[in-house]
């Protein structure tokens, strides 16, 4: 099984999807240590990346990865937007002009990602931000690749897993960086919202291949 062009439209699909679904989930989430605006923001942005989509629709997932990120950019405000379209562009990037994309490089995808988060955000694992998802994520897919998995869903799930392990784990961690550091010891048992809209984004490039 390889992923193409119809598989990272739908990706973007369930994405808009999952961040409707859970808009006030993620609100809550960003109340309780933030602005209260990211499940807001991340509604908006995703519904705006389908438009984008409609007018355009890319012929590789790279273009398509490149569409969203620029738009996410541009209309999800606070952190996420470049934190969030920094991520999917470099993972564009990563895949070129590629019609189709094998574990190898979907894994080297997710790690450009997550790479570009690090450097846009200054934020290690750990400090209870969205790389507390993503570094798991890229870790299980590159181990999975190495001990030589068989098809990209195999990735995808493994990569997902970790997310949501890494999301959960941010729950009694004290916040490092971001609005919620401002918050020192009292940030300590929430999950953080950035973390949690990451394991919804891997979530969905699993049932975006089921």
């Amino acid at each position: 099984m390889l992923l193409d062009t119809n598989w990272t439209l739908k990706w973007l699909t369930l994405c808009a999807q999952a961040m409707a679904g859970h808009r006030m989930e993620l609100i809550e989430l960003d109340r309780a240590i933030g602005d209260s605006d990211h499940g807001e923001n991340m509604d908006r942005g995703f519904q705006a990346v389908l438009e984008k989509l409609a007018e355009a629709p890319p012929e590789t997932p790279g273009a398509a990865l490149k569409l969203a990120a620029m738009t996410l950019m541009s209309k999800v405000g606070g952190a996420a937007g470049p934190l969030y379209g920094t991520a999917f562009l470099r993972a564009a990037t990563a895949l070129g002009d590629a019609t189709e994309i094998d574990s190898a490089a979907w894994a080297a995808a997710l790690a450009a990602g997550r790479d570009g988060i690090v450097a846009r955000g200054k934020a290690e694992t750990g400090d209870k931000t969205m790389v507390d998802a993503w570094t798991p994520a890229v870790d299980s897919a590159r181990a999975a690749v190495d001990a030589g998995a068989p098809d990209v869903l195999t990735i995808l799930v493994a990569a997902a897993e970790a997310a949501e392990a890494g999301a959960a784990a941010t729950d009694p961690l004290v916040a490092r960086k971001g609005r919620a550091s401002y918050l020192g010891e009292r940030s300590a048992g929430h999950r953080d919202p950035g973390a949690a809209s990451s394991a919804l984004i891997f979530r969905a490039a699993v049932g975006a291949a089921a």
